[in-house]
């Protein structure tokens, strides 16, 4: 804070201040302003930075709206804004992909085990679908995705 004028002083502020100052306006943004404060943080000169406080962003987000009606328009906007980075557009195609899937939407075997393994791992731990499941554990990434997701088939089992 500037004494003077009771000013914030950005220009003080190391990455890390940024970073959590980032994190904190994220969270509280109105839906209305979601979009530019989005665009204005993306804009940071620390770009790792700025995407990393966005991956946040979006997967607590997407998270959110998964099963509700406005996941599609937000995605929509939120991509549109992320199409230069690869990063972050790739993550938002998987959010879609899990919520096409959560829906009971149309979605492709490759698409799934194609997926990162950060998506692999979000599909086993949120997803109740047994095709996906099935699919995971015969042709999950890792060791660990194909054992979770047949640890999940079990327990589904067990449960029916």
């Amino acid at each position: 804070m500037n004494g003077l004028n009771g000013a914030y002083d950005r220009s003080a502020e190391d990455e890390h201040q940024r970073f959590a100052r980032y994190l904190h306006e994220l969270t509280v943004v109105r839906d209305e302003d979601e979009a530019d404060l989005v665009t204005r943080i993306l804009r940071d000169p620390d770009a790792t930075m700025a995407q990393s406080a966005i991956v946040r962003h979006v997967d607590r987000r997407a998270a959110q709206l998964l099963i509700h009606d406005g996941f599609t328009a937000w995605s929509r906007v939120m991509a549109e804004i992320c199409a230069e980075r690869e990063f972050l557009a790739r993550r938002l195609n998987e959010w879609t992909l899990l919520r096409s899937i959560t829906a009971g939407e149309p979605w492709g075997s490759e698409e799934v085990t194609t997926g990162s393994d950060w998506f692999q791992r979000k599909a086993v731990e949120t997803l109740p679908s047994p095709a996906v499941l099935s699919l995971l554990a015969e042709a999950g990434r890792t060791r660990r995705v194909r054992a979770d997701a047949s640890r999940r088939l079990r327990q589904r089992y067990r449960r029916h």
